[in-house]
């Protein structure tokens, strides 16, 4: 089977109006199904794997793809599109003088061709708990990426082959068509601008330069990561085609929630049930930290219930800095709900004593209640 007998869509299963990520999921799907090592001794199997390939190599490259959509297959045959043979004598003059006037942008040459593309960056969200972002961590991912073929070192050649100059363009990575009195040029669509084929395709990847492989990492988290702080791994995202230099990997930090504190920035806050003794006279209380301390908190005498309470340099670390945020202690006085006799017992006497000094507040309140309705 020949992939320029069968249309390329048809080939690969999808629609016409298929996005990036439906093309190469497709791909893969049929790949996998048609590779010769799968199918030994199968010259039908191999021919479909061949024509996939082709198919492929033309839908995932969005110029090749619109000069296929336009022109077919013809769009990968000789002088279609100019740049070569009778068309690209007859527009060298025109184009020369667009050059002059408005520099490189249209004209030819190997300074015209395309420069190798960096591969992408990929985003990998890590999720971490509160202590680990307090002390940091070291650790390792599994993440899934292009990386450079190892049978040719990212050429995407075939091992003993080499490239060859684009027949289409005769190597100035550009080709030329005449719209009215314009001359248009754009990126060779069978060498995407670079001017120079390969010889044969890599076996391993396809001519691609890149394979898909997993990829065991190191990553360090340094303390004081926050949600949204953004980790560089320079290079470690996806190899670029063609041996280009590979794109960066960004890891996205995501806390998760603690059950004893809360976190804004590097301040901590927890809140702390005390009875209603202690509310009234007074003490010391501690906290375990996240640092593995405990930091005493001095309760006043008298505190009301939803008083915060700060200990200083006992919160989060500055990330990339020096220092640490406060931990901040929000009271909440409990009231007993089960009373011994003698508890009660006490208690009423020290409500017969009350005289109002003991909670102004409440006073106040009693005393805008009579003057309001009058007794």
């Amino acid at each position: 089977m020949s992939a320029t007998e069968v249309d390329f869509y048809e080939l690969l299963g999808v629609s016409r109006d298929a996005d990036g990520a439906t093309v190469k999921s497709a791909y893969r799907k049929m790949a996998m199904k048609y590779h010769p090592d799968r199918n030994p001794g199968d010259a039908e199997a191999e021919a479909r794997f061949k024509a996939c390939s082709a198919a492929y190599e033309v839908l995932k490259d969005p110029q090749k793809r619109a000069a296929y959509d336009r022109y077919g297959h013809e769009a990968f045959q000789q002088g279609m599109g100019g740049g070569g043979g009778h068309h690209g004598a007859e527009f060298s003059d025109l184009g020369d003088i667009f050059e002059t006037i408005f520099g490189s942008a249209f004209g030819g040459g190997a300074s015209g061709r395309a420069r190798p593309r960096r591969g992408a960056d990929l985003r990998y969200d890590m999720q971490v708990s509160l202590e680990e972002a307090f002390h940091g961590k070291s650790t390792q991912i599994t993440v899934e990426v292009a990386a450079t073929c190892d049978t040719c070192e990212g050429s995407g050649a075939e091992p003993g082959t080499g490239k060859r100059r684009c027949e289409l363009c005769h190597g100035h990575g550009k080709v030329r068509a005449q719209q009215g009195l314009f001359v248009i040029e754009r990126p060779c669509p069978t060498c995407s601008g670079r001017g120079e084929v390969l010889e044969q395709h890599c076996h391993s990847c396809r001519g691609e330069g890149r394979v898909d492989q997993e990829q065991v990492l190191d990553v360090e988290i340094p303390p004081g990561v926050d949600n949204g702080t953004r980790i560089r791994l320079s290079g470690k995202g996806e190899a670029g085609p063609m041996g280009a230099p590979a794109g960066d990997l960004y890891i996205f930090v995501h806390i998760k929630e603690h059950p004893v504190f809360a976190r804004e920035g590097t301040a901590l806050f927890t809140r702390v049930p005390v009875s209603f003794t202690v509310a009234a006279l007074g003490d010391t209380i501690e906290i375990p930290g996240l640092d593995g301390e405990k930091h005493s908190i001095d309760i006043p005498a008298g505190i009301q219930s939803g008083k915060q309470l700060r200990k200083r340099g006992a919160g989060m670390p500055v990330l990339q800095g020096r220092g640490r945020g406060d931990l901040v202690v929000e009271v909440m006085v409990e009231t007993p709900t089960k009373l011994s006799s003698r508890q009660k017992e006490l208690l009423r006497e020290f409500r017969e004593t009350e005289t109002g000094e003991e909670c102004p507040e409440s006073r106040g309140f009693f005393d805008k209640l009579k003057d309001a309705f009058g007794g």
